[in-house]
């Protein structure tokens, strides 16, 4: 996605002195919600059900939202599904998960974009804590924490220490990404090199442009978890997840430009 400039375009932001001064609430802000999906027919029907219950935070305070799916490249009913539950759905042909969630955020309208995916399943108490960040001036991004669904023990170490890395780093769980719309373009969106990570990637991005804007670094909201499949962890081995990580790591990160190396990600196991 092409790179773009600051500007003061978004309708809540003031500026004072040439720095980042008071930050006013606007009732015209406008959210978008995008998911990715990829042959999600068995899970995405109950994900979006969620997303559309969860809206009614922003509609109780006078936002607009919209929800976008991209559809990518899916072989079973995921687009129809989509389109039967109110949402603007796009066409991605190529399986990538950084590409998906850069062609539904380029087809969103929104001031703010959420990227959920499509495994997973919101509340409307998080997308309230979302407009509390929003409304609170500080932050161009946001995530929060996770809980896995019905995940094999072993999981439990895992996420805790995601979970800490989560917080002490700022970076978002891919499964929930909230950015200002503006930011999100400036940096680029997702880094379309990356098969995996991509999230991360987009983290530190995102919080290298808030330090040089003189704003927090993402949120990691915390009170209203979220809640995902934890399908990869049963559909996988200890050993097949320990393998990418030793794979990544002895490559230098370079194996995440390789789709064949992110199996876990795109072998297309349900």
């Amino acid at each position: 996605m092409p790179h773009g400039k600051h500007t003061t375009s978004s309708r809540w932001r003031k500026f004072k002195d040439g720095r980042h001064g008071s930050l006013r609430y606007s009732p015209s802000v406008r959210v978008s919600i995008v998911l990715p999906a990829f042959n999600e027919e068995k899970l995405i029907g109950a994900t979006l059900q969620t997303v559309n219950t969860a809206r009614i935070a922003f509609e109780a305070i006078g936002w607009e939202s919209e929800v976008v799916v991209c559809d990518n490249n899916s072989t079973d009913r995921t687009g129809e599904i989509a389109r039967a539950a109110g949402a603007k759905v796009v066409f991605e042909p190529v399986n990538q998960i950084a590409r998906a969630r850069n062609a539904g955020a380029a087809a969103a309208t929104g001031d703010w974009l959420i990227f959920v995916d499509a495994d997973s399943q919101v509340n409307r108490d998080l997308f309230a804590e979302v407009a509390e960040v929003i409304r609170g001036g500080a932050h161009l991004a946001g995530g929060c924490i996770i809980r896995l669904d019905h995940a094999p023990w072993w999981t439990a170490v895992f996420l805790h220490l995601w979970t800490l890395t989560s917080r002490v780093c700022r970076w978002a769980a891919g499964s929930f990404v909230f950015a200002e719309s503006e930011a999100f373009r400036a940096v680029g969106g997702f880094n379309q090199a990356l098969y995996a990570t991509e999230e991360i990637d987009l983290s530190q991005r995102l919080n290298r442009l808030a330090r040089r804007r003189q704003l927090q670094p993402m949120r990691i909201l915390t009170r209203h978890p979220l809640l995902t499949s934890g399908r990869k962890a049963r559909l996988y081995t200890p050993w097949e997840h320990l393998r990418f990580m030793l794979r990544t790591a002895l490559s230098l990160g370079r194996s995440l430009n390789r789709r064949d190396a992110c199996p876990i990600w795109y072998d297309g196991r349900r």
